[in-house]
């Protein structure tokens, strides 16, 4: 069933990204994606490795991640089980780098460095909030459009002013930009600079090769040279079978994704708003 009034293949390719990003959004599940991206650990390994978690945190984030096919568990026996990632997951990898580099032009600079994981966990957050993906979807097709017609489109069946939270929250993200009070909207540099994240989610989510992401119908096309502004901020789709990604594999390895990491780490931004 349709949850927008965009076309079919649209409102398809939007509910795909949208569970995507719900898979590894959820916090430690891509410190966890990037501790089994070696060899398969046995369940003590993994847990050494993210020792921050609690006794009674990692397996249900383990099981939350076999069922959406990231991670697989092994049984060589009965006292011998490890877990590693699935051809999904490895398939995922590459997009975590340009969430990094997103982040670091668009993203607030924060007083202190911070490891590539939190600005991936932070990045994330902006794109979850409710109907952002959708919203995105829209400004990028449409350049300028008004609340009105925003809503019609994201939301058809309610009432039109709920438009406006998820609106005023991306403006305050900085992913979307406005004159003022009955102005359209429209992206933001931010916003507009999206375009390979999300192409590339969408490849990843609908089982394509990642090098389609540069001809998606909507992120693949040249990006608008948009107005740049500082940052101001505080049912699912099946998918094809996955195809491995194509080309030569991220010049990074996890441990990278750590580099600055000091202590316990901190959680993905707040509901609030980024925190920078």
């Amino acid at each position: 069933m349709a949850t927008t009034a965009l076309p079919p293949d649209t409102d398809a390719d939007i509910a795909r990204v949208t569970e995507a990003l719900a898979m590894i959004t959820p916090r430690w599940n891509v410190r966890i994606l990037l501790a089994l991206s070696g060899p398969p650990l046995r369940y003590s390994e993994l847990a050494a490795k993210v020792s921050w978690l609690q006794n009674g945190q990692l397996h249900p984030k383990l099981k939350a991640l076999c069922d959406a096919g990231l991670v697989e568990r092994t049984e060589h026996t009965a006292r011998h089980v490890t877990y590693g990632h699935t051809e999904r997951a490895t398939a995922l990898l590459p997009v975590l780098p340009m969430i990094v580099t997103w982040a670091e032009e668009h993203l607030e600079k924060a007083d202190r460095p911070l490891p590539a994981i939190e600005q991936i966990e932070d990045s994330l957050t902006l794109l979850t909030r409710r109907h952002a993906a959708a919203i995105l979807w829209v400004l990028k097709s449409r350049n300028e459009v008004s609340g009105r017609v925003l809503a019609r489109i994201v939301m058809p069946s309610s009432d039109w002013t709920n438009i406006y939270p998820p609106l005023r929250q991306l403006v305050a993200d900085g992913l979307a930009d406005t004159e003022g009070n009955g102005r359209p909207y429209r992206l933001s540099a931010a916003g507009d600079a999206l375009g390979p994240v999300l192409g590339t989610l969408s490849a990843w989510a609908a089982g394509q090769p990642l090098d389609q992401a540069a001809h998606h119908p909507v992120w693949g096309q040249a990006q608008a040279k948009s107005k740049p502004r500082p940052w101001v901020s505080s049912q699912s789709r099946p998918a094809l079978p996955l195809a491995r990604a194509v080309g030569s594999p991220p010049a990074w390895h996890h441990r990278d994704l750590f580099s600055h990491a000091a202590g316990r780490p901190t959680a993905a931004l707040p509901a609030g708003g980024p925190r920078r």
